[in-house]
């Protein structure tokens, strides 16, 4: 999504017929912008959160800013949505994990093995046909969509040393429990678990889950390694976020400054982007040089999980087989 698509997003604000944005705060000429977000503070997304703010601040002399609330300090992120539709909360940055239980289509980009690399991960994010998905969201949501963030494809760390795919069946596993993740460990044989993020280190110190699953950074920030024997890559998933505003707070943000925030935000989710293909390979050292034991999924072994997987999801969520072509050619 460009400022060129100005028009459809002045097409959702007027789509919204509310008075008022009670998520803005105003004093003195100024206003302040409350944006929700699940990750921790030093997480690649509230990097690039905190810089639009700061920029926004910048180049408008102080009279509109952004302050991010991090750690889901505002509720988690059905609450953050809720927020957003009443007008409550300005911004969020929700994972598509989560708009995709409520807007089952979102969820294509959640299917597996869509491509095998972060890399192509950062090109099938910027194509027309990943943007389109988001164009939903006002009418489901009452949000609009500004473009994503992404993380590396997704790991499984495991509390015994283990040697791939197979051996997750059986296993109690953390993971986020939204269908989409749900149905696709479930075909791999694991048991979904649900446990907050806060207390997921401790549960696997502890046996009470054999194993959980998670992106490089947030791995990495949590040292997921230190209560784990195995990091297996499945080079299957990866979990964008959404920089969404709420069309109720967007109606009262002048026309310029909409389009300044969407310039801003376009800009550093870009460089958070490009940031996370860049780092890759620098985070995969950081967890060689700490001892764990690193596993590669065969892909050859895949074909059969994607085909019952795409049974179960096509039906929902039809992109999925225009986002595998995409991801075929990239």
């Amino acid at each position: 999504m460009t400022i060129s698509r100005r028009l459809f997003l002045n097409s959702a604000i007027g789509a919204s017929a509310v008075l008022g944005a009670p998520g803005i705060l105003r004093a003195q000429g100024k206003s302040t912008y409350r944006l929700g977000i699940t990750t921790p503070p030093g997480h690649p997304w509230n990097v690039a959160a905190e810089t639009v703010g700061k920029r926004l601040a910048e180049e408008t002399d102080g009279r509109s800013s952004i302050q991010v609330f991090p750690s889901n300090q505002l509720g988690n992120e059905a609450a953050m949505l809720q927020q957003m539709q009443s007008g409550a909360l300005d911004m969020g940055w929700i994972m598509t994990a989560e708009l995709g239980s409520r807007v089952p289509a979102i969820a294509a980009i959640n299917a597996p093995w869509l491509v095998p690399t972060t890399e192509k991960v950062a090109a099938l994010v910027r194509t027309p046909e990943a943007m389109e998905l988001l164009d939903v969201l006002p009418a489901e949501t009452g949000t609009i969509g500004l473009g994503y963030g992404i993380t590396t494809l997704r790991v499984v760390f495991t509390g015994k040393e283990t040697a791939g795919i197979d051996d997750i069946r059986g296993m109690k596993l953390r993971i986020n429990t939204t269908p989409a993740y749900r149905d696709f460990y479930q075909l791999l044989g694991a048991a979904p678990t649900p446990i907050p993020t806060p207390q997921v280190f401790d549960a696997m110190s502890n046996g009470q889950v054999d194993g959980l699953e998670s992106d490089l950074d947030l791995a990495w920030n949590q040292r997921f390694d230190k209560v784990s024997k195995t990091m297996i890559r499945l080079n299957a998933l990866f979990m964008p976020c959404v920089a969404l505003v709420s069309a109720r707070s967007w109606k009262s943000v002048p026309e310029a400054d909409r389009e300044l925030i969407t310039r801003l935000t376009q800009e550093e989710l870009g460089k958070q982007i490009d940031a996370t293909v860049a780092n890759e390979a620098t985070r995969l050292e950081d967890f060689k040089a700490s001892g764990i034991k690193i596993v590669d999924v065969d892909m050859a072994n895949t074909a059969e999980i994607t085909e019952a997987y795409d049974k179960i999801w096509l039906p929902k969520a039809p992109a999925i087989a225009e986002l595998r072509k995409v991801g075929a050619s990239l």
